[in-house]
């Protein structure tokens, strides 16, 4: 069973659990002030595995299946036996990373809350845009027809100008930080393993290759 089938499926157990169960839910999410006042810093990686409802917790599996195997294989394929080793440490690490910011911001904060493996998520998707740049990608009513190396910059100028604005109820922060952390961490991966793969002269060339 892959890596990505396990944490979809973990994730999904104890999401549903949470639902019913407000206790858990409670011990679980990312509450800046329980970190910096009581050093609950597990709440930086459990608030990965409790989502707001179903819809919430359909759209990041979902996402994080379509997306999570192919890079996983590609993982494989890049750093040999190691390959699942740091696929997963990748999304584990992401899920804290990309709310460190949030942390930051709101660490006193009493009325912050924040849940769900968006930021994580979002770390596995642009890894997984930056390795396959030609990959068409849809979002919401957006068909498959955008190539990732077009969709990517144009969701992170976006998210960051709504992580700007604030409001809304979305975490946007987690979502710009972990897709900057996921091409951030293969890059640096490939760097200190001395790796054959160069994921930059991948993405440029991958991209000239769809213009041909």
């Amino acid at each position: 069973m892959s890596i990505t089938v396990i944490i979809v499926i973990i994730t999904a157990i104890i999401s549903f659990m949470a639902f019913s169960n407000q206790e858990l839910l409670n011990k679980l999410i990312f509450y800046p002030p329980a970190i910096s006042r009581e050093k609950q810093w597990y709440r930086f990686f459990s608030n990965g595995l409790i989502h707001a409802d179903i819809g919430h917790l359909a759209f990041n599996m979902i996402s994080l299946y379509m997306f999570g195997g192919l890079v996983e294989d590609a993982f494989l394929q890049i750093f040999g036996d190691s390959g699942k080793l740091l696929y997963l440490v990748m999304y584990i690490s992401a899920l804290a990373v990309c709310l460190i910011p949030t942390y930051m911001s709101h660490k006193d904060d009493h009325y912050y809350r924040s849940l769900g493996a968006s930021g994580a998520v979002s770390a596995v998707v642009f890894a997984g845009v930056f390795l396959f740049p030609e990959q068409k990608i849809g979002l919401f009513f957006i068909p498959p027809i955008i190539p990732g190396f077009i969709f990517g910059p144009l969701y992170l100028v976006l998210t960051a100008y709504l992580a700007k604005r604030g409001g809304g109820g979305i975490n946007h922060s987690a979502h710009l930080w972990g897709a900057l952390y996921g091409i951030a961490f293969l890059i640096l991966m490939c760097v200190a393993l001395r790796t054959d793969f160069n994921p930059i002269d991948n993405f440029v060339q991958s991209v000239k290759a769809y213009f041909q």
